[in-house]
């Protein structure tokens, strides 16, 4: 690859900038670390998690556990290395809950331990929620965890590819969850992974979360997931293996597409997003929160995106495995992105490094030529760059996979977008 890609950023040292440190002129120091402290451990088997195989890829245990020494050490640098009021820990795997209820305990004493005066500390854990009983939410609405509960829509959309390791349907335990989360009134959102299967239901999915859940924040995750996702990491696929947008092997389904069977169709992505956008609009403005659409009004307003996906630049969100190992991105936790461990380097020194930086600076610097002449550019950004899996019509590499399905929802729905933001700003000025 000739333009700078996340790729180059892997034979950079970890060098910080000044950034990293705490200025007196005020400048504030933001980024958000996904916790995986039980590593990729999970009690289900979803046939389209990402995460399952990092047991093998990184070598972990067993019974994978980040040890009170480097729990201690996260949390302390964590919050060190912020400067603003508000301070946000992400609690993922795998499966969190698998840790157990005294695990999270320790969790809340330490953060108390290290909270400053003036700052304010949440949590959020991204759960299937098999686990969680009584105690488990009494715990959560105590100290206001926010839970991101991952469902795909109503049973037959949802059990297609969430199953036990026996290979049983999970929607009946998920809905105990539900359950479970309402009574105790524990704040939860949904999280959505759109596959191939369920992409092709968009108003039954919403409207089984809105109308029969009551969920009032929905979170659209594409599975796109390169056929060796196992063992190869983003930027380092066979060149040669790339194919062209509109390809059969740009799409899934093909014995030689670039993507899993489960992946979802690009173009079937594009008529998902704009099917539900209209549902929205029309019902549940103002009410229900769609994290695609929510940043597309905000961007198309002219403000930041509220997403890193299609932010101009990325960096600003690492992981951290339950061993200490820093990655650059949670979608990037493979051996050549690997920033450090935490009893090396303090987070704030890898998140402002010279390293962390190319990296994140390199999804506006890769962008083809193709995507610098979209329309579209400035609402999607090349969304993110683990998904540059195919060539532009005229053969330079590093397109989006989801690309015709984005281009698809906003020729759909930009007019509806410049509308609403249009009334949104003639509020903000009354």
């Amino acid at each position: 690859m000739s333009k700078t890609s996340p790729r180059h950023s892997t034979a950079m040292p970890i060098v910080p900038m000044k950034t990293a440190f705490k200025s007196a002129q005020g400048n504030e120091r933001r980024f958000h670390v996904m916790a995986k402290p039980g590593g990729a451990k999970c009690n289900i088997d979803c046939q389209y998690c990402f995460y399952l195989h990092k047991e093998n890829l990184l070598h972990q245990p067993k019974q994978p556990k980040m040890d009170d020494e480097t729990l201690d050490a996260f949390i302390k640098s964590y919050i060190e290395s912020q400067d603003g009021e508000q301070i946000v820990f992400s609690w993922q795997g795998g499966e969190p809950t698998l840790l157990g209820l005294d695990y999270f305990r320790k969790v809340v004493e330490l953060q108390k331990k290290y909270q400053p005066k003036g700052t304010r500390i949440e949590n959020d854990l991204q759960t299937n929620g098999i686990l969680l009983n009584d105690e488990w939410c009494e715990f959560l609405h105590a100290n206001n965890f926010l839970v991101g509960l991952s469902i795909d829509g109503p049973q037959e959309l949802h059990d297609k590819y969430r199953k036990t390791r026996s290979g049983k349907p999970t929607f009946h335990l998920v809905m105990k969850a539900v359950e479970k989360l309402q009574q105790h009134q524990v704040r939860f959102n949904a999280l959505v992974t759109v596959n191939r299967h369920n992409v092709k239901h968009p108003l039954e999915i919403y409207r089984f979360l809105t109308r029969e859940l009551g969920v009032t924040y929905i979170q659209l995750a594409p599975v796109v997931e390169p056929n060796d996702f196992h063992t190869t990491a983003p930027q380092f696929w066979n060149e040669q293996m790339i194919p062209e947008m509109g390809s059969e092997l740009a799409k899934p389904g093909h014995p030689m597409s670039v993507v899993t069977d489960w992946s979802v169709d690009p173009d079937d992505w594009g008529e998902f997003l704009s099917v539900m956008f209209v549902e929205w609009v029309n019902n549940d403005l103002g009410r229900v929160l769609v994290n695609l659409f929510e940043t597309a009004v905000a961007q198309v307003m002219g403000k930041p995106s509220q997403l890193c996906i299609t932010a101009e630049f990325c960096g600003k969100g690492l992981a951290i495995e339950h061993n200490g190992d820093v990655y650059s991105c949670d979608h990037y936790v493979y051996p050549e992105y690997k920033l450090s461990n935490i009893h090396d380097h303090t987070l704030n020194e890898m998140a402002f490094s010279t390293r962390q930086f190319t990296f994140g600076m390199a999804k506006r610097d890769s962008l083809p030529e193709y995507c610098k002449q979209c329309p579209y550019l400035k609402y999607c950004w090349g969304e993110c760059p683990k998904n540059r899996l195919i060539k532009t019509p005229d053969g330079e590499q590093g397109l989006n996979y989801l690309c015709s399905g984005i281009r698809r929802f906003f020729d759909d729905t930009l007019p509806m977008l410049v509308g609403l933001s249009q009334i949104l700003q003639q509020q903000n000025t009354k």
